[in-house]
């Protein structure tokens, strides 16, 4: 009997739990918590962390899990590492669905860096107007440039300016082409980084950026233990043994 644990946070998280819903698959969405109003979904839903992976693995057993699909953000790299660990020690089949990562072309002037502090150091030494397209967590290290102005675009309000001189906007992706070149322009901005989460939700700022010529720092997504990963929506299903999104 199928009851899956779908870590989610992401477009396709919710993707995934609209087609769990609607072939009425036993499963559980669970939230990170880390903003105020996450999306509601068509599944049950938890918030919160597990506590680590003892404590996913006290879940997983005493809700019966089955099957665990890591739907995650790509950088959300602890979560994912405790689940790995959790499901190989519960013997618990996992898959990430994930994206596939963005891919530069040749217009593009991206700057591969592999951390935040590398992205923190590739900036320039002059002032400069720099969009920050990373989320809320990450922000402190930023603190060390502080001749640079900082426009951040955040989903919840923080409690406080998180550096020095910044600009605040709070909105929630996706995001278009034509609104992320209004921005661009608005606020005059000559650099962005970013994380490569891949998607079409965020890739906006990146076209913005080619259209204008305007340099990237393209943060690359952290180290994984091995792990199967799908990036269809059909396989997942497949996986779970619903095999009517094949065809069958």
């Amino acid at each position: 009997m199928t009851r899956a644990l779908l870590l989610g946070g992401t477009t396709e998280a919710s993707l995934l739990a609209r087609r769990l819903a609607e072939a009425c698959i036993d499963a559980v969405f669970s939230y990170a918590g880390r903003t105020e109003a996450p999306v509601a979904q068509p599944l049950p839903t938890r918030i919160g962390g597990f506590g680590g992976v003892a404590g996913l693995l006290d879940y997983l057993r005493a809700e019966q899990i089955s099957h665990v699909i890591d739907a995650t953000h790509p950088f959300a790299a602890q979560m994912s590492r405790n689940a790995i660990a959790a499901c190989a020690e519960a013997g618990v089949p996992m898959v990430a669905f994930e994206r596939p990562g963005w891919i530069a072309g040749p217009q593009d002037r991206w700057t591969h860096v592999p951390d935040m502090d590398a992205a923190v150091a590739a900036l320039p030494d002059t002032p400069a107007r720099v969009f920050l397209a990373i989320g809320k967590q990450n922000l402190a290290g930023f603190a060390a440039e502080p001749q640079h102005h900082y426009l951040l675009r955040l989903v919840d309000a923080p409690q406080a300016a998180p550096l020095p001189d910044c600009t605040i906007i709070l909105s929630r992706g996706p995001f278009s082409v034509a609104g992320d070149l209004a921005l661009l322009t608005t606020h005059r901005i000559s650099h962005i980084v970013a994380k490569n989460a891949g998607g079409s939700g965020a890739e906006a700022k990146l076209v913005a950026a080619r259209d204008l010529g305007l340099p990237v720092i393209l943060i690359d997504r952290p180290a994984l233990p091995s792990r199967a990963v799908l990036s269809d929506l059909a396989q997942v299903m497949a996986w779970l043994g619903h095999t009517a999104d094949l065809g069958v």
